[in-house]
């Protein structure tokens, strides 16, 4: 009884921490957000609010995220079939 009494909050905050992480890695991977950022970048740039140089980096960063993105969404497709068999 006291263990739990002690353990509880440690608990509590590793719980709140793996959330935390979980919705920061949905923002970062979700495929929807990326496009639409993608997209805002490229408005942006057309409209000179962005010089070449921060879109160039800006572009980079964005696309390596939609192919993590993407082999994350395979990985768990890929995972769904196998569980089906």
């Amino acid at each position: 009884m006291i263990h739990k009494l002690f353990t509880a909050p440690v608990n509590l905050v590793v719980k709140v921490g793996e959330k935390i992480k979980e919705e920061a890695d949905k923002e970062l991977y979700d495929i929807p957000t990326i496009q639409q950022k993608l997209i805002q970048l490229q408005m942006m740039y057309e409209l000179g609010e962005v010089d070449e140089q921060a879109y160039k980096v800006q572009e980079e960063q964005l696309l390596e995220r939609y192919e993590t993105a993407k082999m994350l969404e395979m990985q768990e497709y890929n995972e769904m079939l196998n569980q089906g068999k």
